[in-house]
């Protein structure tokens, strides 16, 4: 026989009671986010187009050092760049039915034009001007469902690190479309949005940080970057 003090623990007599997050639920922003906060245990759940999505473990090799690569990347190109910030998986609400936590955000600070704003509970509202996803085995998940997502919310470029396939895509919104962005002859992409930002595609994909920096400094030590820099400090 089920005991009342049993009953109340699993909700039915509580209405403070606050049911857990758990894959595939269908909730609103509002409820997703009072589920996801009473939950200080989980580090990571998604919501895209309405329904929950919580990650399985971090793989060190095929999430964990790729993920440190693209940290030390973009936070390298921030502190070289006044007017800029950058973060490594906060959250994103970009309409009422999706609130991601992408693996990194680079964006311009709303002072100086940014097309994002910071809400006054210390969350992003609103596209970023550039996201990175580490996939391993959410490849399905950021290519065919938040990609489509973060194009119709205006985010401007979106890069997505296919760890297995050793591959690295580039998008740009151009025309309301994300457009695949081509490397030049060495395999360095150049971002359309962020002047000097040069990323290494075959020395990220062998591990070599050092020559990722490198072609980031030496993207950054041209005039563009520093037109760009001398535009933020008027």
């Amino acid at each position: 026989m089920s005991s009342i003090t049993g009953s109340k623990k699993l909700g039915s007599l509580d209405d403070d009671f606050i049911p857990p997050l758990e894959n595939g639920d269908r909730l609103s922003r509002v409820e997703f986010e009072r589920r996801y906060m009473a939950m200080p245990e989980v580090k990571k759940a998604e919501l895209i187009e309405g329904i929950v999505y919580m990650p399985s473990p971090v793989n060190f090799q095929r999430h964990g050092m790729p993920h440190g690569r693209v940290i030390t990347w973009v936070g390298s190109y921030q502190a070289g760049t006044p007017g800029v910030e950058y973060a490594p998986e906060a959250t994103i609400r970009l309409d009422l039915e999706n609130e991601f936590q992408p693996d990194a955000i680079l964006l311009i600070k709303p002072e100086n034009g940014g097309q994002a704003k910071l809400t006054d509970d210390d969350y992003i509202e609103g596209a970023p001007e550039l996201v990175v996803e580490v996939s391993s085995s959410t490849v399905g998940v950021d290519l065919n469902k938040k990609l489509p997502i973060y194009c119709r919310n205006g985010v401007r470029e979106y890069i997505v690190w296919r760890v297995r396939d050793r591959q690295i895509d580039w998008f740009a919104l151009q025309d309301g479309e994300f457009v695949a962005l081509d490397p030049d002859e060495q395999g360095v992409y150049r971002s359309r949005i962020f002047p000097g930002l040069a990323l290494d595609a075959p020395a990220m994909l062998a591990d070599d940080i050092a020559k990722v920096l490198e072609t980031l400094r030496q993207g950054m030590a041209g005039p563009e970057h520093q037109r760009f820099v001398e535009k933020f400090a008027t």
